[in-house]
């Protein structure tokens, strides 16, 4: 009972380190007693068990907000989820009676190979969850994620914690668990001193979150109503007080979008001659019977378009389906009769003040997608987003929570617009400004200030922390010598520490 109570309790303190609980401290001690537990029990089986209810408990609480969308949708990604932990809680049970420095890295590099994956597979990949978000969201460590990323925040965290089961286990250990926090606290002390600072023009923005007449449902004309929620609320902002204008995913909609309806599109164009200012809309476009755009277009101050990004990273089961003929019986999908086309590239679009860049929900998520687009020659960034489907839940909360840590990582101010909330602006080091409330309907006044310094170390290099872990694991995997247990890894009876159960 004493490895099942400890799974619970890791589980929990994993959730409450994300929204809406949101104590980052907990993702550096959350792992502990997983890996306590996973050492403790004698039979494989025990291990991968105890790594699924794991899985499956931290993901089923963190996912709860699906649950408005049905039990179809929520059960079986955690599921998957939980599949992932079982597989990394085998690998380190396979191990455990290794040299504890040998199990430390193999630990390390196993999570961070078991968070690659879960990233791109299945379907593209799932980053929800990932401990590195929580843990590069405190004062100071998100400073620094511009050098190591996300992923680097995920490797350190773990690195400390699997340094502190050890040590729990034998103080002897006490090596992994000080050099990992070690780090960990000079990084955070670097990256208070030294946050990216965006050095080129400032841009007075609005972001119109105009709000859906039916969240969480459709009703009739809603494309039409939203619409026009949207060009009334942008009446509202004065002359001469803005210079950008935000309208979030799904604003236009088929038959009211601009680039098949000259109505639309010409009502948006006034908007940008009167205000004198660029404007993103964001919107879908339909493409025959089985397929549609979403996508972001920007228009200059004269009302002519600049350019538009296609979306790259569908929704599985929300914006495409995928192998449509094998989920039939589900008749839930039927909310999703059409497949999106995919876009292909980052876009960078050319502005008077520099390149401006934008990615759609689902991509704000993941770090590779802002990454790209900041190696494309993005100098500042719009995440447009729409969480109607999902009501008041945290669901909005643990989205900003990522796409400031991505912001950071990249250096670079970042616009989120959402259509039903919340709606903020986001500094280039961090810093989440002025926030709406889930589902307000009004206009959202801040700035972002271009940046045009070099890219930030984790622009140029990526995750290389993180394929260092991994290179690490497999060093400890390949290196010769001894592979029989030792007194440090087990844990001596009279050393003031415990010994897993064998």
């Amino acid at each position: 009972m004493v490895p099942i109570a400890l799974v619970a309790a890791s589980s929990v303190l994993m959730w409450a380190a994300f929204p809406p609980i949101g104590f980052g401290p907990l993702a550096f001690v959350a792992p502990v007693p997983l890996f306590l537990a996973v050492r403790m029990v004698e039979r494989p089986v025990h291990a991968i068990s105890l790594g699924f209810g794991w899985g499956a408990a931290f993901f089923g609480l963190l996912l709860n907000w699906l649950m408005v969308l049905g039990f179809v949708a929520w059960f079986p990604l955690a599921i998957v989820m939980g599949a992932f932990t079982a597989g990394f809680a085998f690998v380190i049970w396979i191990f455990r009676l290794w040299p504890a420095w040998r199990w430390w890295l193999i630990a390390v590099g196993g999570w961070m190979a078991m968070e690659f994956i879960r990233g791109r597979f299945p379907f593209g990949g799932f980053p929800w969850g990932d401990i590195g978000y929580p843990a590069a969201g405190l004062p100071g460590a998100i400073g620094s994620v511009q050098w190591i990323g996300p992923s680097g925040w995920s490797v350190l965290a773990v690195a400390f914690a699997a340094g502190v089961a050890l040590v729990i286990e034998n103080h002897r250990n006490w090596r992994m668990a000080v050099d990992a926090g070690s780090i960990i606290v000079l990084l955070i002390i670097g990256g208070a001193l030294f946050a990216p600072t965006p050095s080129a023009q400032v841009w007075r923005t609005a972001i119109v979150q105009g709000g859906s007449p039916c969240p969480q449902t459709r009703c009739q004309n809603e494309n039409q109503r939203i619409f026009e929620q949207h060009l009334e609320l942008t009446k509202s902002i004065p002359e001469g007080t803005v210079e950008f204008v935000v309208w979030p995913e799904n604003s236009t909609g088929t038959p009211y979008e601009p680039e098949n309806n000259d109505a639309v599109r010409g009502a948006i164009a006034e908007q940008a001659r009167r205000l004198d200012a660029y404007f993103l809309v964001s919107g879908t476009r339909i493409d025959g019977e089985d397929n549609f755009y979403n996508v972001n277009i920007l228009y200059s101050p004269d009302g002519v378009k600049v350019g538009e990004y296609l979306k790259r990273h569908p929704v599985p089961f929300g914006e495409y389906v995928p192998l449509r003929g094998l989920f039939d019986f589900v008749p839930q999908l039927d909310r999703v009769p059409r497949d999106m086309i995919r876009g292909t590239e980052a876009v960078v679009f050319p502005t008077e003040q520099g390149g401006l860049g934008s990615v759609i929900s689902f991509e704000g998520s993941f770090a590779r997608s802002m990454r790209s687009t900041a190696k494309a020659g993005a100098q500042a960034m719009v995440v447009t987003t729409n969480t109607s489907s999902y009501g008041k839940s945290p669901a909005t909360d643990q989205a900003i929570g990522m796409v400031k840590v991505n912001a950071a990582a990249i250096g670079l101010d970042t616009v989120y617009a959402s259509i039903t909330g919340k709606s903020t602006f986001i500094e280039g080091n961090g810093t989440v400004g002025e926030t709406t409330e889930q589902l307000e309907e009004l206009v959202l006044y801040g700035s972002i200030q271009y940046n045009a310094d070099v890219p930030t170390v984790w622009v140029r290099f990526g995750d290389w922390l993180a394929i260092l872990a991994m290179i690490g694991a497999a060093a400890a995997l390949a290196t010769p010598g001894t592979r029989a247990p030792d007194s440090a890894s087990i844990g001596e009876r009279g050393s003031g520490g415990f010994a897993p159960s064998r």
